[in-house]
């Protein structure tokens, strides 16, 4: 059973890394932000629209691994929607999953995302998986600084 997970999710983490969704500079977006993970390269930015509190339409481009490609991929559709609220403990949980905590019902919590809980025992890929989360974070903050996973 663990094994079909494992492959099911290997699919889902493929087919969003050759065939992201929201892969594109989003025309009239009010905010964006760049992020760098310095330790394999990959590069993106995150666009947004707000309407009010609540992401209207998110989007990225750049160049990274697979895990960094799929991750942002999936975040994209997965935050479009929600409120920056929702989105912001969306990140926080998919941070706990990354980071090996146990504790959750990650396939019920966080959909599509719960692919990315096998990243928790090669840590040296967390950073591509949370890349566009921290560069999420930093467009709804509105931050100007390149954010780095250093």
């Amino acid at each position: 059973m663990i094994s079909e997970i494992g492959e099911l999710y290997q699919e889902v983490i493929i087919d969003h890394s050759k065939r992201p969704r929201n892969f594109r500079a989003l025309e009239g977006a009010e905010r964006k932000a760049e992020g760098y993970n310095p330790l394999c390269g990959d590069r993106l930015v995150v666009y947004l629209k707000m309407k009010g509190d609540r992401i209207a339409d998110v989007s990225f481009q750049g160049s990274g691994c697979a895990i960094s490609t799929a991750s942002a991929s999936i975040m994209t559709s997965e935050v479009k929607g929600k409120t920056r609220k929702e989105a912001e403990e969306t990140f926080e949980m998919f941070r706990k999953m990354v980071t090996g905590n146990p504790n959750g019902n990650w396939e019920e919590e966080l959909g599509k995302l719960a692919a990315f809980s096998g990243v928790s025992q090669f840590p040296v890929r967390v950073k591509c998986a949370s890349l566009c989360w921290h560069t999420l974070k930093a467009a709804l903050e509105e931050k100007k600084e390149t954010i780095s996973t250093e």
